[in-house]
């Protein structure tokens, strides 16, 4: 459960490269209005933020509850922030760079605004009112375009002095490995994102290997999705199957290093790719995270698939931000 809030309403806001949601809760994160609209980033930066708190207002609408009515404001963004100043340092996606998200917010709305990693908020909702709930300790791992980490470790957020942590994407993976966006070689997203995936079940299908994928998308990258590659496996292409199990042996193999520092209860993992083949990828995830943790914390954890969906992040922020509020 959330800790102690304050009462009145609370909104949670996760803010995307092509979408933004903004929800308001009452004090026991029950939804009562939400709005969502696209974000439009390439009008600029001040036409974003013009837009985010018209989404805000569009979701108290919604609630039927003033302006005056909300307690605090917390914002999921996809980059990393300065949590204590409430800066979005950088985020690719939206071509920003050191925007006073916080500042901006708080002028407008008069209530307390926190700013977190997207994929922290979704971490934290989860174990707040998902997979993790009850647990002391959270290890989330996201993978999608790219592989999102983050964790919870006694109900607070793992975070550096100035912006996020817990990389898990960038751990090395395969030693001199192909390189990565980030610049190293061999990351952990090089050979365990969706996208190192698809474009592994792209030369499978070209080759002949996959001949239910070739038949429906080809071997076009962008059309490979989660939903495909599970209707891909389902319908008999083995090797996009021993594709899928490679990477959760690199995942898991992760993810116990990644517990033998931080010793979770739970490790969630999210996004498309495990949430479309849930059996599978927690079946050779946490069979190769126990090979991979050290002796003494086998069988400690349990790997589960995420519960919240698409508002893990935007209820994550939600209640972060009303815990800060009284903090």
């Amino acid at each position: 459960m959330a800790n102690k809030t304050q009462p009145g309403y609370h909104l949670g806001f996760d803010l995307g490269g092509t979408k933004m949601l903004a929800v308001v809760y009452d004090d026991q994160f029950n939804a009562v209005g939400r709005n969502r609209i696209k974000t439009r980033g390439n009008l600029g930066v001040e036409s974003v933020l013009q837009r985010l708190i018209g989404n805000i207002e569009s979701a108290l609408t919604d609630a039927q509850v003033e302006p005056s009515e909300l307690r605090s404001i917390g914002i999921g963004v996809p980059g990393a922030v300065n949590m204590q100043t409430g800066v979005v340092l950088g985020a690719v996606n939206l071509a920003w760079k050191n925007v006073p998200v916080a500042e901006t917010l708080i002028n407008h709305f008069q209530c307390p605004v926190q700013l977190l990693n997207d994929v922290d908020a979704g971490v934290f909702g989860e174990s707040q009112f998902g997979a993790g709930r009850g647990a002391t300790n959270v290890l989330g791992v996201f993978p999608g375009t790219g592989i999102g980490g983050g964790a919870v470790l006694n109900g607070e957020i793992v975070t550096g002095a100035s912006q996020t942590a817990v990389e898990i994407g960038h751990i090395p993976a395969v030693p001199n490995g192909i390189r990565c966006g980030c610049g190293l070689k061999g990351c952990l997203e090089t050979v365990a994102s969706r996208l190192a995936i698809a474009g592994q079940a792209a030369q499978a299908a070209y080759r002949g290997a996959a001949p239910y994928l070739l038949e429906q998308v080809g071997t076009d990258i962008s059309l490979i999705r989660s939903g495909v590659l599970a209707a891909s496996i389902a319908n008999g292409d083995r090797e996009v199957e021993r594709i899928i199990k490679s990477a959760c042996k690199y995942l898991g193999k992760a993810i116990g290093a990644m517990a033998t520092v931080l010793s979770p209860d739970v490790v969630v993992l999210g996004g498309g790719l495990a949430e479309a083949m849930p059996e599978l990828f927690t079946k050779y995830t946490s069979k190769a995270a126990e090979k991979s943790v050290i002796p003494i914390l086998k069988g400690t954890f349990e790997v589960k698939i995420a519960e919240l969906g698409d508002d893990a992040s935007v209820l994550g922020a939600a209640i972060w931000g009303a815990q800060k509020s009284v903090s």
